[in-house]
């Protein structure tokens, strides 16, 4: 099945998980100045962006380099996926990537892996390898995505104080549900390749 703009997007967002990110950028800003706090968001999902454009026109380049092949970065990415998926649906205090730092954060946690995580640019490298010849539809969804996440996490502090801790935690848990059923997907894709590529050989 062919990926359409439109899933790419929501695919994209669903790894990149903004609504569950709000608690971790709550957390790691609340004592830098709030001033600054805009900024730094800003700043971090531009160096997530960066990270994902890269992997667009490179994707193929770094299958072929790696000797890679489409089933087998279906089957890594969807249990890379599968894993961030569990994590969100059986959030722990600690959040979905371990320990948060002290101080002004920069690149990591919040762009890598929190934003620009694994899953993510599994994602975007697979999307590149299924349809090479689609690169700036790849580039516009990965920019849509990214846009999205700039514009939740800027509004993080008043989202958390709006809905409340118990809203947000069931709400990424029904984001980890949608991407669990991505996940096998992929999973299955992965195993249905490698079945025929068997029984072709």
């Amino acid at each position: 099945m062919e990926d359409s703009f439109a899933s790419a997007v929501v695919i994209l967002l669903l790894v990149t998980d903004p609504i569950g990110n709000i608690p971790l950028f709550v957390s790691l800003l609340r004592h830098v100045d709030p001033e600054r706090r805009v900024r730094v968001i800003v700043r971090e999902c531009a160096i997530a962006l960066a990270v994902l454009l890269i992997c667009v026109p490179f994707g193929g380049s770094l299958l072929e380099l790696f000797g890679l092949s489409e089933r087998s970065l279906n089957l890594a990415g969807g249990v890379i996926l599968f894993l961030i998926a569990l994590r969100m649906i059986f959030h722990g205090p600690e959040g979905i990537f371990g320990e948060t730092a002290s101080g002004e954060p920069f690149i990591v946690p919040l762009a890598i892996p929190s934003i620009a995580g694994p899953a993510a640019i599994a994602t975007v490298v697979l999307l590149v390898s299924r349809a090479p010849q689609r690169v700036p539809e790849w580039l516009l969804a990965v920019t849509v995505a990214i846009a999205a996440s700039l514009v939740v996490l800027v509004f993080a502090e008043r989202i958390s104080r709006w809905v409340g801790e118990g809203v947000l935690a069931a709400f990424e848990r029904l984001m980890g549900l949608l991407l669990t059923a991505i996940a096998v997907e992929m999973l299955l894709r992965g195993i249905e390749g490698f079945v025929r590529q068997l029984q072709s050989g």
